[in-house]
């Protein structure tokens, strides 16, 4: 199974790790898993973090590098495959940067590893990672 995760366990996973559940703490530090971190994400937290809504312990760059460097972790970019599956998804979530993940776990077969309950209205497999 590979995994996909959502930006707020990727933030947690940062800042918060205490907030993930067991289950989603031993597979992300499981080197065997596979384990997708997408440019949706690091686009996200970039915004927020310029805008003041994250606070961040060092800069972006600096944490990407070290969570691709500590975690086996790979990078999944946006395509344009996953941008048209976008426009295939009902309105039960209107961010942008959510109905993306979901596209691309859904266009890649993937399970979304999330801690957001509305992301689990929509017809992909989650692996729930609040405790």
């Amino acid at each position: 199974m590979s995994y996909l995760l959502d930006t707020t366990v990727f933030v947690w996973l940062l800042k918060e790790p205490e907030k993930l559940n067991r289950r989603a703490l031993d597979l992300l530090e499981d080197e065997g898993q596979d384990v997708f971190l997408s440019s949706v994400t690091s686009w996200e937290v970039a915004i927020k973090s310029a805008i003041g809504k994250l606070t961040l312990p060092k800069k972006l760059d600096e944490l990407l590098s070290e969570i691709f460097q500590n975690f086996s972790f790979q990078p999944l970019s946006i395509t344009h495959a996953h941008a048209l599956a976008v426009g295939e998804l009902v309105f039960h979530h209107r961010d942008p940067f959510d109905r993306m993940l979901i596209a691309q776990a859904r266009s890649e077969k993937l399970v979304l590893m999330t801690a957001d309950a509305v992301l689990e209205k929509y017809p992909v497999e989650t692996l729930w990672c609040r405790k």
